[in-house]
C-alpha cells in the first residue's frame, strides 16, 4: 500500500468535497488512491445499502433509489452533452 500525493493547488469544489468528514476521505482515496479503490468503495455503498434495506425493511429499499433519480439525469445529460 502507497501513500498517494495531493496536487499542490485543489479547486474550491474538491477542497469543499474532501473536508466533509467520512465520505471526504474515501471519495479522496478512489480519486488519488490506488485503482482498486474504486471496488472497494462500491462494494461499501452496496454493503451500506443492503444494512438499510435489513433495518428500515422496503423503505431503505425505495428511498436510496429515489434520491439516486437527479444523479442518474445530471450523468444522462452530461453523456448526451459531450
Amino acid at each position: 500500500m502507497s501513500a498517494y500525493t495531493l496536487p499542490a493547488q485543489l479547486t474550491l469544489w474538491q477542497r469543499i468535497l474532501f473536508a466533509v468528514p467520512l465520505l471526504g476521505r474515501m471519495i479522496k482515496e478512489v480519486a488519488y488512491g490506488p485503482e482498486e479503490n474504486i471496488w472497494y468503495a462500491l462494494a461499501t455503498f452496496v454493503s451500506l445499502w443492503g444494512c438499510a434495506i435489513m433495518l428500515f425493511g422496503i423503505p431503505g429499499l425505495y428511498i436510496p433509489a429515489v434520491c439516486m433519480v437527479p444523479v442518474v439525469f445530471l450523468v444522462l445529460i452530461s453523456i448526451t452533452r459531450g
